[in-house]
């Protein structure tokens, strides 16, 4: 009799065809605009989009080997000119990489001061993860 209580609660938890009710769908979207408000990362993320600067890294890291390969084409074809404009492009996916990697720090950094975030890290994990709570709740 247990096992059968057991299977119908799982049955009806995983049943996809409930509807929910007005309340709950309201209930839901603002949930999902307060989570697209405070965390667009994480919106990207769970679905699946690729965020503009990750394909700019991967455009850099791109330009850096193709750069070191012309380099090497260069050096054994024993063209100078080729050796040279291979590791323009190589420096050239280098800048562009610190540059992404400055642009994605500061788009998804915490926002407050470094001082008040080491601060927060030497009073400990959990204090530090309430500090967050309480500012993400209170704006």
């Amino acid at each position: 009799m247990i096992k059968h209580q057991l299977a119908l609660s799982a049955k009806l938890f995983y049943c996809g065809g409930m509807a929910l009710s007005d309340r709950e769908q309201r209930l839901l979207a603002e949930m999902e605009e307060a989570l697209s408000a405070d965390d667009p990362r994480l919106v990207s993320t769970l679905n699946g989009t690729p965020s503009r600067f990750s394909a700019s890294i991967g455009i850099a890291i791109a330009a850096i080997l193709g750069g070191f390969s012309i380099l090497f084409a260069g050096l054994i074809a024993q063209l100078t000119l080729v050796g040279v404009g291979g590791f323009l492009v190589a420096l050239i996916g280098v800048i562009l990489l610190i540059n992404a990697l400055n642009k994605r720090s500061s788009k998804f950094g915490t926002g407050g001061s470094p001082k008040r975030a080491r601060r927060s890290f030497t009073q400990g994990f959990s204090k530090g993860m309430e500090d967050r709570w309480d500012q993400r709740n209170n704006g």
